[in-house]
């Protein structure tokens, strides 16, 4: 029954990372990461700036080599071509031809695979009907990257990686790619991404796996990882002092967003008559849950005071 189970859980991998090293210099940039992502999920790797996010994407494809552990893409060397044509990818930034057209950069890119998907079927994932005959640099910046995703997903890739997809994209443009993410987990693609949007891994995620200086600091789905912040969120636009809210009973944060106050407390209502006593001319009052955003800081936040004591 053991290697029963063995065998269907390595016919569902698409990529693993075991104990995963790699220092640049004096700079540990994974510290024995594990990372494991099967057919038919969204994990959001999240971190700051720096938490290793980069490097464990370059180790999955075999951009970089580990100093010590294993990478593999479907049980093969992610330097392999076996593995490099079931994937495709989407980087934060691409050097792409300005003087060729969207469909020209399709059909191009469609070549390197042996069953691709249709140019109308890559242009209706990504939104892009209408532009075909439109030269890459005379596009718009969300144009552009919905283009990239277009590329990153022609080949009918099996796993996905894509790094901050939506950055400069209007609401409409996100919700496309939403869709379309959506759609190809559906097919059973396995999906990688990174973003900074933290909605954003709140409304696609399955897993999530918060990585900070290297290691993974915290993993499980949207409502675990929101399950270690207890409490609730109250945003309001007023000019209360931090200082004198978090000494209130049941205040646990309190950050400034602009102008609004933003607190994380046990219970709104026992919060709310002192808040509304200190400033009765408080207004845009929103009470939610502890989101994924809360979550990801307190999660962080308590990484680093271990780190210190």
């Amino acid at each position: 029954m053991n290697m029963m189970d063995g065998a269907t859980q390595a016919s569902m991998s698409a990529a693993c990372l075991a104990g995963a090293r790699k220092r640049y210099g004096r700079v540990e940039a994974l510290a024995g990461f594990d990372l494991a992502l099967i057919r038919g999920e969204v994990l959001a790797l999240l971190g700051a700036n720096g938490a290793g996010k980069s490097t464990a994407i370059g180790l999955m494809l075999g951009l970089i080599a580990p100093d010590a552990g294993q990478v593999e893409l479907f049980g093969l060397a992610p330097q392999s071509l076996a593995a490099r044509r079931r994937i495709g990818v989407m980087l934060q930034s691409a050097a792409l031809p300005d003087t060729s057209t969207v469909g020209e950069l399709l059909e191009a890119t469609r070549a390197y695979y042996s069953a691709p998907l249709s140019i109308t079927e890559c242009e209706s994932l990504a939104g892009l009907q209408g532009l075909s005959k439109r030269r890459y640099g005379k596009l718009s910046g969300g144009q552009q990257r919905r283009v990239q995703f277009a590329l990153a997903i022609c080949g009918d890739p099996q796993l996905l990686f894509l790094d901050e997809p939506t950055t400069g994209l209007d609401i409409e443009a996100r919700q496309q790619i939403w869709l379309a993410i959506k759609q190809l987990r559906a097919r059973g693609v396995a999906v990688l991404l990174t973003t900074h949007y933290l909605e954003e891994a709140e409304a696609l995620a399955d897993r999530v796996v918060v990585i900070d200086r290297g290691r993974s600091i915290a993993e499980g789905s949207v409502d675990v990882i929101r399950a270690k912040v207890s409490g609730q969120r109250i945003r309001c636009r007023s000019r209360l002092d931090i200082a004198v809210v978090l000494g209130w009973p049941g205040v646990v944060q309190a950050t400034r967003e602009g102008e609004y106050l933003v607190l994380r407390v046990d219970d709104a209502v026992r919060a709310l008559p002192p808040l509304l006593a200190a400033d009765p001319a408080l207004s845009d009052l929103e009470i939610s849950r502890a989101g994924l955003a809360d979550a990801f800081l307190a999660i962080t936040r308590e990484s680093n005071e271990e780190l210190r004591a």
